[in-house]
């Protein structure tokens, strides 16, 4: 694997979009609270700087390097440009997505909470207690969802202003299902784990190790069977207190 100088970063232009082509942020972009649109704009997919994200940019950037249907691109795009704080906004940066409690929410596999410091930086010891719930080389929904409610467990007992909103409860469901079927098998629900904490960890697509893009495109149907199970699987753990958010009617 060929690693990039930090004068390389800094100096160079715009990224091309590759799976084989990776750097991380320089100086001067952005990232937010979600490792796959991080990867993206990393592999240059997404803009490298991370910034200015038209629907159009979004849904062919998913297509491209996730082969994520473009109208469920777009129907992401919708609710990421919500985060945008700039009224009739038709375009988001990475970092808008970490403006707490629109769709970013606490309990994350990966960041702090809004109360302890940066829901956008990586966060390893939130990431340790995530992992170890993945007990296995293989990582299912069960696994999944045993981390969830992990994370969702110790963000409730230490976090003195832990909320969640109903579209932060549906996201949270939906990331949980999302890793697995983006980076493993879509029928089964299954992902290496060697996979998952190479992702997590780098904001790398894993295609040394062996992943590939899907051949077939991922639909809105492939997401929803899964999110069914995931709820059964997640019935017994209440959220907590809900804040509803302003900006859906979810």
């Amino acid at each position: 694997m060929k690693f990039v100088s930090v004068t390389a970063v800094l100096t160079a232009g715009p990224v091309l979009a590759s799976f084989d082509k990776w750097s991380p942020p320089g100086p001067y972009d952005v990232r937010g609270p979600c490792p796959m649109l991080n990867t993206l704009a990393n592999h240059g997919f997404l803009p490298h700087d991370g910034k200015d994200i038209t629907r159009e940019i979004a849904a062919n950037a998913l297509f491209d390097g996730l082969h994520i249907n473009k109208t469920l691109g777009g129907f992401l795009f919708d609710f990421g440009v919500t985060t945008n704080p700039k009224p009739n906004a038709t375009s988001f940066s990475l970092n808008d997505l970490g403006n707490h409690n629109i769709l970013e929410h606490d309990a994350s596999l990966s960041r702090s909470d809004a109360y302890f410091g940066s829901t956008i930086a990586f966060n390893q010891s939130v990431f340790d207690e995530t992992k170890k719930h993945w007990t296995d080389e293989t990582v299912d929904l069960k696994m999944s969802a045993n981390a969830r409610t992990a994370r969702i467990k110790t963000s409730k007992a230490t976090n003195p202003e832990y909320s969640m909103s109903p579209l932060g409860d549906g996201f949270s469901l939906g990331e949980s299902v999302a890793y697995l079927i983006l980076l493993g098998n879509k029928k089964t629900a299954t992902a290496k784990r060697s996979w998952l904490e190479f992702f997590f960890e780098h904001e790398q697509l894993p295609q040394h190790l062996g992943w590939k893009r899907s051949d077939t495109s991922f639909e809105r149907d492939d997401l929803d069977v899964h999110l069914q199970a995931m709820r059964n699987l997640t019935a017994g753990t209440p959220v907590g207190k809900v804040k509803r958010v302003t900006h859906f009617d979810w």
